[in-house]
């Protein structure tokens, strides 16, 4: 699958890798890659939902929608709030990916950013400056995590 990107600068949400309290360093702008809607629907379609647009829609037939498919909860919002940067003890614990695993972080069938996993490391905070229900995936492992409104996060494995 081929993908196109846009550039960040034009991202229309792209105050949350320049936003005052956590501004994304010049080194790592590269690797944050927002996909063109045409290529966040091809992302979406293979590996999220050829049903669904968005996660609130989630429905019989989607990975996502079984409860099989997630192993356990934990808090995300604490670790957001607090000064140190590090992701929450469970995410870092379950994903086993290289730093330069490419990465998917899916807000909708329409708004996909492509990273790696060092950056989205690094930088999670600012992913989740949105925490309308995304997903990180990669096409390459079936780890996922799913960041939730309420502040929890699912961890599991993608059908």
């Amino acid at each position: 699958m081929s993908l196109s990107y846009q550039p960040l600068d034009q991202y229309r949400r792209r105050w949350m890798f320049n936003h005052h309290e956590l501004p994304v360093p010049e080194q790592d702008q590269p690797f944050i890659k927002p996909l063109t809607q045409k290529s966040a629907m091809d992302v979406w379609n293979r590996w999220v939902s050829n049903k669904n647009v968005a996660p609130d829609e989630f429905a019989k037939g989607d990975w996502a929608a079984r409860s099989s498919t997630w192993h356990q909860s934990d808090e995300w919002q604490a670790a957001w709030d607090s000064d140190d940067h590090e992701l929450p003890e469970l995410v870092s614990g379950f994903v086993d990916w290289t730093e330069d695993t490419v990465v998917f972080f899916c807000y909708e069938k329409y708004d996909v950013i492509e990273t790696t996993w060092g950056c989205f490391k690094r930088h999670w905070k600012c992913f989740l400056f949105n925490d309308n229900e995304p997903l990180l995936i990669s096409s390459q492992n079936r780890q996922a995590v799913w960041f939730h409104q309420d502040g929890m996060c699912d961890i599991g494995l993608r059908g």
